[in-house]
């Protein structure tokens, strides 16, 4: 078991007859209609633009206030737009500060390009800021992720203005990892603002686009666009154009579509926390993403119980630094979710 659960790779892409997986954070939800209507008329299959098609950061460009298809650089997907980020800003040795738990490939992503994280905590999901602001001192960049996977809490306001003039104040670079920006339940996302903040977003979540991998950065930092622009040249080079080009299609969904999936969410949401309770379990109330990650008795052992004996996949929360907790995703619908809970209601009470 130790070495079956050392990461999420044994569980990703993992499907079965009869399986219940709370494991990848993948919308079920369909991608916008709009987007297959290119495919009978696509002809274009040469080498893009490193930076990304032109039409796609117009696009993006009005989304984001006082902004031009400069600013942006179109990615593989939100993990590309990270690694490039980060291999641009800093050097090896350099601190990263991340808020705990975080989501399980930051620490290997910034590891692997040898950087050092430095963990800050945070009280029932929210940052400590004053641990923050310790922590922070000395740091070359620090990465938040709100709302939060693998919690789904959201980062008060006030606090994220204070994080601003924090970093501002230091010439710390933040970088701002926003895929769930569009899946609140709360109130409006809060985008973080400054000459050297990086936003990382994607098409995967708020476009049940996940197997297209469309990611992209936008910064106002024109030397981290240039930076990583001149790195991407010589790994990924272009991002797939038709993937492109479907995601061009997507930004023009109504808003409608959106606000539907969110209902849809939402229900799930409610579904599975108070699902969770009933079970006897202690975890944070979601307030974005589509996560949950209570405490359990041994998780180690209960992940691979219930994977095994009951054909219910979760996810280990000490990868999330969590050790305490699992994570469950309700990225599946309701009447999988209800099955899914009782069974994991059976093996509690076993």
């Amino acid at each position: 078991m130790e070495d079956q659960l050392k990461d999420p790779s044994i569980f990703i892409g993992l499907q079965g007859k009869n399986l219940i997986s709370f494991g990848s954070g993948q919308p079920d939800l369909a991608p916008p209609e709009q987007v297959f209507k290119i495919l009978p008329k696509y002809k274009q299959f040469k080498y893009g633009l490193i930076q990304g098609q032109e039409n796609l950061r117009e696009a993006l460009s009005k989304q984001y206030e006082k902004s031009n298809k400069a600013n942006f650089v179109i990615t593989n997907g939100a993990s590309e737009a990270l690694d490039l980020t980060f291999r641009s800003i800093c050097q090896p040795g350099d601190k990263v500060l991340v808020h705990k738990p975080y989501y399980y490939s930051y620490v290997p992503l910034l590891e692997k390009n040898h950087l050092k994280p430095v963990f800050t905590e945070t009280i029932n999901g929210k940052i400590d800021f004053n641990d923050f602001e310790e922590k922070a001192k000395g740091c070359k960049a620090v990465l938040i992720n709100s709302p939060s996977n693998p919690t789904g809490r959201i980062q008060e306001i006030s606090i994220l203005k204070k994080i601003e003039k924090t970093c501002a104040e230091q010439d710390i670079t933040i970088v701002s990892d926003e895929v769930y920006k569009d899946l609140i339940y709360e109130r409006k996302n809060y985008m973080l603002h400054g000459d050297h903040v990086v936003t990382i977003n994607s098409f995967s979540k708020t476009f049940a686009m996940c197997g297209f991998r469309v990611g992209y950065l936008y910064s106002k930092d024109k030397n981290i666009v240039k930076k990583t622009i001149a790195l991407k040249t010589h790994t990924s080079m272009n991002t797939s154009i038709i993937a492109q080009e479907m995601a061009f299609e997507a930004t023009k969904a109504p808003h409608s579509y959106q606000q539907e999936q969110l209902t849809i969410w939402k229900k799930r949401r409610d579904l599975i926390y108070q699902g969770l309770l009933d079970l006897g379990l202690d975890l944070w109330n979601p307030e974005g993403a589509f996560y949950v990650l209570p405490k359990v008795p041994n998780p180690r052992k209960t992940v691979w119980d219930l994977f095994k004996k009951h054909k219910v996949i979760t996810y280990l929360g000490d990868w999330f630094g969590a050790p305490e907790r699992i994570r469950l995703s309700y990225a599946l619908d309701q009447e999988k979710i209800e099955e899914g809970l009782k069974r994991i209601g059976t093996y509690l009470k076993a």
